[in-house]
């Protein structure tokens, strides 16, 4: 189960390249159901997500860099690259870590943040750090399945940016 709620991050915060961070591309060979191909640096995977916003299953299997490679050319929509940043909040807000997503183009310029949760309880009490910005939890279009489906993404980018928080 995948408990997890999404930020839209105005400013980045400074000294990003002190934290670890991973290189993602991912694929949508289908989006209702949502199934995904990834590469995260050197490793593959399938994964499936069932419909949901603040919760919902997924399943991930791990990939060759061939079977990802074949699955890949069968995307449906664009290929999403972005650079994921993790960040630790401090052990007093139950030792999370924030995924700061960094996009590519042709969404450059988006940013996001996600934090999962181990239950739904810890999730809803969860504060988020001042600079987050607004919260897109139950916004379906800031899924990347989403996304993927966009044929003008830079209009998109700039609709979301005037969105008021």
């Amino acid at each position: 189960m995948e408990i997890e709620r999404k930020f839209l991050i105005p400013t980045l915060p400074e000294n990003l390249d002190q934290y670890p961070f991973h290189l993602l591309e991912q694929a949508y060979l289908c989006t209702d159901p949502v199934v995904r191909v990834r590469r995260e640096d050197d490793s593959y995977f399938l994964t499936y997500k069932s419909k949901g916003l603040l919760s919902r299953e997924e399943y991930n299997l791990p990939l060759t860099a061939e079977s990802y490679a074949h699955l890949k050319s069968k995307a449906d929509g664009q290929i999403i690259r972005k650079k994921r940043y993790l960040l630790p909040l401090p052990k007093d807000l139950g030792d999370l870590t924030i995924e700061l997503d960094v996009f590519d183009p042709p969404f450059q310029g988006l940013c996001l943040a996600e934090v999962e949760f181990l239950s739904e309880e810890q999730a809803l009490a969860f504060v988020p750090p001042s600079w987050f910005g607004e919260e897109v939890t139950y916004s379906p279009l800031y899924h990347n399945s989403h996304l993927s489906q966009l044929k003008d993404p830079s209009k998109y980018l700039s609709m979301a940016s005037a969105q008021p928080s």
